[in-house]
């Protein structure tokens, strides 16, 4: 079952977004995979819709819920530019389903348990219309509780490939981060799924070879905590599969072995009792949060306009 956009610009319980003229705007793809999610997905959903963000393509592939997912997407299906419900493989699957079908220059997802922050979209349209170079963004990160309130929001992190492999900035918090298809098609275009979790550090191990992850310090997307989340489920196993990608990642890079003795280095060091205390202020904090040679600068509003700021 599925419902072809009728609006270009949604209107919402009376709401009418502003309507600068597309050219101003690039086309945003944004999906939501979903499966029995019910409990959540109506927040998603008016995250997105009420955004007022005159260029998006918003995409919902449901897996066959039978929980009342599906009677929650038909109500909204007006403000959709297509949607369906029907058996897949998985999370990664709907997205490959999904992104097949579409057509925006630049790309993200929102899951069906999860929030973007008001006016976020204008944020990822803005920064990428003002820096046609950059291809890859990332917000500030920010938590949200079972009942959809932010309670955290986290420091801008640097990120650079070494830093990401070496073990620093691990978690890239999907919600707040978007792409231009044009990095989407030199990785491979899709989204690995073999797996049920962590595909998303697989996806960014890939984006890491392609383009520079320059982080904006702004608000985009929020992640909810709550018993249903696969992958808090079994951080554990989420952690070995991380750990896997990074090893067969190492292996792959002439400069892997370096980093291999750097990242058992930070571990050992860290685990050991009195040591670790000073090696996160002395050594992985500055991974974490330092601006280096090898870190894009991070990218702020300043007077209205979008600037790079070491």
């Amino acid at each position: 079952m599925a419902a072809l956009l009728t609006h270009s610009v949604p209107i919402v319980d009376g709401l009418v977004p502003e309507e600068p003229s597309y050219a101003e705007w690039p086309k945003i793809t944004l999906l939501t995979p979903a499966l029995n999610s019910a409990r959540y997905i109506e927040d998603t959903i008016r995250s997105v819709i009420y955004q007022g963000y005159p260029n998006l393509e918003y995409i919902i592939v449901d897996g066959g819920s039978t929980d009342g997912t599906v009677e929650i997407i038909r109500k909204y299906e007006k403000h959709l530019s297509w949607w369906v419900s029907e058996p897949d493989k998985g999370m990664y699957d709907a997205l490959n389903k999904g992104y097949a079908r579409s057509s925006g220059e630049i790309m993200g997802w929102i899951s069906a348990t999860d929030m973007l922050h008001q006016g976020s979209l204008k944020v990822v349209g803005g920064v990428l219309r003002a820096f046609p170079q950059i291809e890859w963004i990332t917000g500030l990160p920010t938590g949200l509780n079972e009942q959809g309130m932010t309670v955290r929001v986290g420091q801008l992190k640097r990120f650079s490939q070494k830093r990401f492999l070496s073990g620093a900035n691990r978690y890239i918090q999907q919600e707040s981060t978007f792409w231009r298809r044009s990095l989407w098609d030199r990785a491979g275009g899709y989204v690995d799924a073999s797996r049920k979790i962590a595909s998303d550090f697989e996806l960014w191990v890939r984006f890491f070879h392609h383009a520079r992850l320059y982080p904006v310090n702004a608000l985009i997307g929020g992640y909810r905590s709550h018993g249903d989340s696969l992958g808090l489920q079994d951080l554990e196993r989420c952690h070995r599969i991380h750990e896997e990608i990074i090893n067969a990642e190492l292996e792959s890079l002439r400069w892997g072995r370096v980093l291999k003795v750097i990242r058992r280095l930070c571990i050992t060091m860290q685990e050991a009792p009195t040591l670790g205390k000073l090696w996160w202020p002395l050594v992985m904090r500055h991974l974490y949060f330092r601006a280096g040679p090898d870190s894009p600068p991070v990218i702020e509003s300043w007077k209205d306009k979008w600037v790079m700021q070491r």
